[in-house]
């Protein structure tokens, strides 16, 4: 952040819509003279916001306001309204930014250093989610990993999950099913005491759940609390089992995990 601030910026926000429209309220870019970052929905209305921040640029305001009807003049056909803020910002603003752009960051605990880990840290890299990434075996991680990934070698594995954040969304994907079944039966209890993991995955075939689900009925599991685990894990529809597949199939489902996880376009 610091780097694009070397210079003066505009920053445009979108401030309120109205109707259909193709971004939501707090969605930004930045406009530098020669290049931008972020985007506030494409198309002719971010063509025009562009070239009004570049104006902007030129003058010696601090803050605009324009309101832009998403109609067949404009060469968009939503049919509903954006106004955009616009905000002149320089190198010493760039606190200000990091906080107004960055947003709140979900707690994902991610426990497993394998291939599927390995493509998810970095699908995961520019979504909203502060991983933890566990692994029984401290040798397994990479030595540079995204800037919102924390990695942790926990032996016994499963006892990091006893302090993982409140409202921690958790994958399960360890290199082994014994350290699998540890892991969802530590969730499992702190769901029983606490409540407050709302999605725990693992990854696996159904034939792996069933044994699983039977395992877990004989620790005194109810049914109703073995349905809080999800597996298999990844939207339905995408047939691939590559790595990189099965972690954009995760991703997004992650996403649909909760209303609170915002997607910001600047970093």
């Amino acid at each position: 952040m610091q780097q694009l601030l070397s210079e003066t910026a505009v920053l445009v926000c979108v401030h309120r819509t109205e109707g259909s429209v193709p971004r939501e309220a707090g969605a930004c870019m930045l406009v530098f003279a020669d290049q931008v970052h972020g985007t506030v929905g494409g198309g002719h209305l971010e063509h025009d916001a562009i070239a009004h921040a570049r104006i902007f640029l030129q003058t010696d305001r601090h803050q605009d306001m324009r309101r832009q009807v998403l109609g067949p003049s404009l060469g968009q056909c939503c049919g509903g309204v954006v106004e955009l803020q616009f905000e002149r910002v320089r190198a010493d603003d760039v606190d200000w930014l990091r906080s107004r752009l960055s947003g709140p960051l979900v707690p994902l605990a991610l426990f497993g250093g394998g291939h599927v880990g390995r493509a998810l840290v970095q699908v995961l890299a520019p979504l909203p989610f502060a991983v933890r990434w566990i692994d029984s075996r401290d040798e397994i991680f990479p030595r540079s990993v995204p800037a919102r990934v924390a990695c942790e070698h926990s032996d016994p594995v499963q006892g990091a999950v006893a302090d993982l954040a409140p409202d921690s969304r958790v994958l399960v994907m360890s290199f082994s099913h014994a350290e699998d079944l540890d892991i969802v039966r530590a969730c499992l209890l702190r769901i029983r005491e606490r409540g407050d993991l709302p999605f725990v995955g693992l990854i696996g075939s159904k034939t792996k759940w069933a044994t699983f689900r039977h395992r877990l009925r004989e620790r005194g599991f109810s049914d109703s609390e073995l349905q809080r685990i999800t597996c298999p894990i990844g939207i339905g529809g995408i047939a691939g089992k590559a790595p990189e597949v099965i972690a954009v199939a995760v991703a997004a489902q992650l996403l649909q995990t909760g209303p609170s996880i915002p997607v910001s376009d600047v970093r």
